[in-house]
């Protein structure tokens, strides 16, 4: 699809976002230029250094967006799921080094490829500037799923100028030095670019509903999924009990997906877990989201599950994708992309994680979990119709730790237990981190 200045649209339109894709920028014209991938929070602050991309910093802390050169240009393999949360948004941009304006540039290229395919396209001219000596070529961005935007316009600053711009300042060890290094520092008023005009969408975006923070869960919940107003009253009689009206926080349900699970596909047991889950995020987190992973063998973080969306979070062809999953269970590996997802973060997380047993690399899951005590994310392992959960039932008084940062218990059969036991035994031990998380400064 060939791309315009002012489209936006989701990229699971034309690509699939939970798998890898290249981005990949090009230049023709008289100067040197210098191309870079912003790695940028929600208030387009780049709070991390290390997700600056660029010809001295090629890849992100662990692989997550790494530099390549291609002729006349760069191309940046990217995994989206694998970005920790507080990077919302990747910018691409292009500056001239030295003289020259990209008024004077013949072409510039912008595209996505996925699996060998060039899936959006975007060509501009010298005609598209005048005196700018960079361009801000587009936005790939989350809100509620990863969307581009297509900024391309030029600015008047170079590289250092636009590192200003999302929060960060270049440093010289040497004058004379040919490298360059980054710092995140805090943004200044006068270093933020004048807002942007809002460009014409390039299919129709749904309207915000304006949520000033005094709707209720039940009227939210009434409003947008009635099927599941119900669990409303037994959660908030849980919520009073432990004084967790309040709390901000983000929730995430990690879901075991290896094949001995294939029957709780089956009846259903898995979508119910989902529908019971949901409304604690929607009470903990400002946006509703549920952040979800499914594991087996391998991890495929999903799209945030939300009020609109819930009833799919189970998806029609599930057993492909347990079969693509590989069957078995590797607990390790997505409780590291869990950790590393959220381990920038100041905010509370609260990961509900579910399996049915046969857990295995005990001494690596004790490593994962003394790693993560010092980090801001408490883990309430359940086991549902299950059995030989392992070292899961032992984390609880697992020595070594920061905090005690853990809770488990298993459950029989999930359709047997009443909401509100459920509720009660999912939210016991949550309160009892934040108030520990809390006197040791974490969040």
């Amino acid at each position: 699809m060939i791309l315009k200045r002012g489209m936006r649209d989701k990229l699971d339109n034309h690509l699939n976002s939970a798998q890898k894709f290249k981005s990949v920028m090009k230049v023709s014209g008289a100067s040197v230029y210098d191309f870079c991938c912003f790695g940028v929070d929600e208030n387009d602050n780049l709070s991390d250094d290390r997700y600056m991309i660029f010809y001295n910093q090629t890849s992100s802390p662990n692989g997550e967006i790494v530099y390549f050169t291609e002729n006349s240009g760069v191309s940046f393999e990217i995994s989206l799921p694998s970005l920790p949360y507080n990077v919302r948004k990747l910018v691409f941009t292009v500056s001239i080094d030295g003289g020259g304006t990209m008024g004077e540039i013949r072409c510039h290229e912008f595209s996505l490829i996925q699996n060998g395919a060039e899936v959006l396209s975007l060509s501009l001219d010298g005609g598209s500037f005048q005196q700018e000596k960079a361009i801000i070529t587009a936005e790939i961005y989350f809100k509620d799923s990863w969307r581009i935007n297509v900024i391309a316009r030029g600015f008047n600053g170079g590289l250092a100028d636009l590192l200003k711009i999302y929060g960060g300042e270049e440093v010289s060890e040497q004058p004379a030095a040919a490298s360059r290094k980054i710092s995140a520092a805090p943004v200044k008023n006068s270093d933020v670019m004048p807002s942007m005009p809002e460009l014409t969408p390039l299919s129709p975006q749904p309207v915000p509903v304006a949520d000033t923070g005094k709707v209720s869960l039940e009227k939210k919940i009434e409003r947008q999924a009635p099927q599941l107003v119900s669990l409303v009253k037994p959660l908030k009689v849980e919520l009073d009990k432990r004084k967790l009206n309040t709390v901000k926080a983000r929730v995430a349900l990690v879901m075991d997906m290896s094949g001995s699970m294939m029957t709780q596909y089956k009846n259903g047991t898995v979508q119910e877990i989902i529908n019971k889950i949901l409304p604690i995020a929607v009470q903990f987190d400002d946006d509703g989201e549920l952040d979800f992973w499914y594991f087996g063998t391998e991890t495929r973080k999903m799209p945030s599950v939300t009020l609109e969306n819930y009833r799919k979070a189970v998806p029609d062809e599930w057993q492909r994708l347990m079969f693509d999953l590989g069957y078995g269970n590797n607990e390790v590996k997505v409780m590291r992309q869990v950790i590393d997802r959220y381990a920038l973060t100041k905010m509370p997380v609260y990961v509900i994680f579910i399996t049915d047993g046969e857990v295995g690399n005990s001494s690596e899951i004790k490593k994962l979990m003394r790693e993560a005590s010092e980090k801001p994310i408490f883990w309430q392992f359940v086991g549902v119709s299950g059995k030989d959960y392992g070292v899961l039932k032992k984390l609880d008084t697992l020595k070594g730790r920061y905090v005690d940062n853990a809770n488990f218990f298993a459950l029989d059969d999930f359709r047997s237990v009443s909401t509100s036991e459920l509720y009660s035994r999912l939210l016991n031990e949550f309160p009892l981190w934040l108030q520990a998380a809390k006197n040791k400064n974490m969040i």
